[in-house]
């Protein structure tokens, strides 16, 4: 999820109640947003560690650099 998407989806709490959401709030959907994103993140690095030689060569990643990404953290952009 991007940043624009995150700011969209913390708008949507105000566009209900016509003012700022509580801080409570607020903090609630920002956690939602990095869990998402978390989640984005291990799925996506799991499925490049399955791919083959042949499907990254259509993508232009290298072995090499495929495993590299894959052994990122979650956490790391």
């Amino acid at each position: 999820m991007s940043q624009q998407q995150a700011l969209l989806a913390a708008n949507v709490i105000n566009y209900d109640f016509g003012y700022p959401a509580p801080i409570v709030a607020r903090w609630a959907m920002a956690f939602a947003v990095t869990v998402t994103k978390w989640d984005s993140r291990h799925r996506t690095r799991k499925a490049l560690r399955q791919l083959s030689d042949a499907q990254l060569k259509d993508i232009g990643i290298s072995r090499d650099a495929a495993y590299t990404e894959a052994r990122r953290p979650f956490w790391r952009a």
